[in-house]
């Protein structure tokens, strides 16, 4: 193997974040350039006409690679270099066979469902989902023929699986599409019992593929991969680009799951543009030293948060109490509590806007995994197109606020907490059941 794409030194295996400086990248190709270039062209010139067809048999299916055959160059809205070098490098974080970068998450998402989604077919959901992907499989999905189930997270599979059971009513699902930690409550979903849920609801080899949306914690602290799932989606515009400068998605996972979902790119053209992809592959580099500074100062945030009159509920995976049923899942599935808090101010929205009002440091904005700070209120903003009855059981609350903790000082995020709390009315004690406090 060329040492570009080696992921060993002698018997040592590399850790994604080493790799992340060079893989897939061969600088003798370039110019000698150490770090790859923008290929900004829409079209790229073969060799020979016998190249072009040969590129174009691969690229449509028409034929199998052969063993030492790699897929040329073609047209930007197929391959380019700097999209191919991202999603080699993407693979290295989830261990998969295959990626597919898109132009923004919610494309990774529509591209992925539609490969798989037909009429007449269920698709098997949990609760919450972020807003935009709850508008698309409730209000476009239907017109298509297809019906959706949810059942909520933050339960555990063995208590919605009869529920999920009956309204299914044998009709066939070929895709069962979880969001953990479930945006934006916090709330998780036992990966590897939804998988063990969608086997069960395949018949004759046509089995669900579970895809998990791992905006929130991956690829850094959660790998739905090794837990059975078969396709990891991201809004690549969080983490993964890490400083709020560009819109992207992606997806990973097994090579025939992957490969159909890049066919499909191909013809809705929502494969991401050159420039993206190099965002994006700058953004990789630094991506364990942000989410690691993140998720740390998220705990200092955090056991604030719990202890303060004015909270009368804190959501972050690092305060669930041994005894919440989540906790065993929440020790499984995940390596660290991540840096997203979600909190309810004492009051409704009148409460919860006079708090983000009052912010400064923390910026008010949507959007989460940059490096600065974010907070927002779901229930109007993120979350508005969801139905007044759905936020409510889904915890959606006026009063809640999502936190994205950022890598500022956490002293300073403390004390902007601290004076936009102190600017809320009212003041009286919140009786609560006594959260863990994680961090003094």
């Amino acid at each position: 193997m060329s040492k570009y794409k080696g992921r060993k030194i002698g018997t040592k295996k590399l850790k994604p974040e080493s790799m992340m400086m060079s893989y897939g990248y061969d600088p003798t190709l370039s110019e000698g350039a150490i770090k790859c270039p923008i290929f900004q062209t829409s079209t790229f010139v073969f060799k020979t006409a016998e190249d072009g067809k040969a590129f174009f048999e691969l690229a449509l299916g028409l034929r199998e690679k052969g063993p030492t055959e790699e897929l040329g160059l073609i047209y930007s809205r197929l391959n380019n270099p700097d999209l191919e070098i991202l999603e080699d490098r993407l693979t290295l974080w989830d261990e998969g066979d295959e990626a597919a970068v898109f132009q923004s998450g919610m494309a990774a998402i529509t591209t992925s469902l539609l490969a798989f989604l037909r009429p007449g077919d269920v698709l098997l959901h949990s609760d919450p989902l972020y807003g935009g992907t709850d508008y698309l499989i409730k209000h476009y999905l239907p017109q298509f023929g297809i019906d959706v189930v949810g059942f909520p997270a933050g339960v555990p599979t063995s208590e919605v699986t009869d529920d999920v059971r009956r309204r299914v009513n044998e009709r066939r699902v070929p895709v069962v599409l979880i969001e953990t930690p479930a945006n934006p409550t916090n709330r998780l979903v036992d990966i590897a019992g939804t998988v063990a849920l969608a086997r069960s609801l395949g018949s004759g080899g046509d089995v669900p593929v579970v895809m998990v949306d791992n905006t929130f914690l991956g690829p850094l602290f959660q790998h739905p991969l090794k837990h059975g799932a078969d396709l990891v989606l991201y809004s690549a515009t969080k983490f993964l680009g890490g400083h709020s400068d560009v819109v992207a998605g992606a997806c990973i996972g097994r090579e025939d799951v992957v490969k159909r979902i890049l066919t499909l790119r191909t013809f809705m053209g929502t494969a991401a543009d050159p420039w993206t992809g190099w965002l994006l592959l700058r953004s990789l580099e630094t991506l364990k030293m942000r989410m690691t500074a993140q998720m740390k100062n998220a705990q200092y945030v955090a056991a604030f948060l719990a202890e303060h009159p004015k909270v009368r509920r804190v959501e972050y995976l690092g305060l669930l109490a041994d005894n919440d049923p989540m906790y065993p899942v929440y020790r499984k599935q995940c390596l660290a509590a991540g840096s997203l808090i979600a909190f309810e101010i004492d009051g409704g929205e009148k409460e919860a806007f006079a708090f983000l009002n009052a912010l400064q440091l923390v910026s008010l904005a949507v959007s989460l995994g940059g490096t600065e700070s974010l907070a927002e209120h779901p229930a109007s903003m993120t979350h508005a197109d969801v139905s007044p009855e759905d936020r409510v059981a889904m915890g959606i609350t006026p009063a809640l606020v999502r936190l994205s903790v950022g890598v500022e000082h956490y002293e300073d995020l403390i004390a902007d907490m601290e004076q936009a709390l102190g600017a809320v009315g009212g003041g009286r004690t919140v009786t609560r059941a006594k959260q863990k406090t994680l961090v003094r």
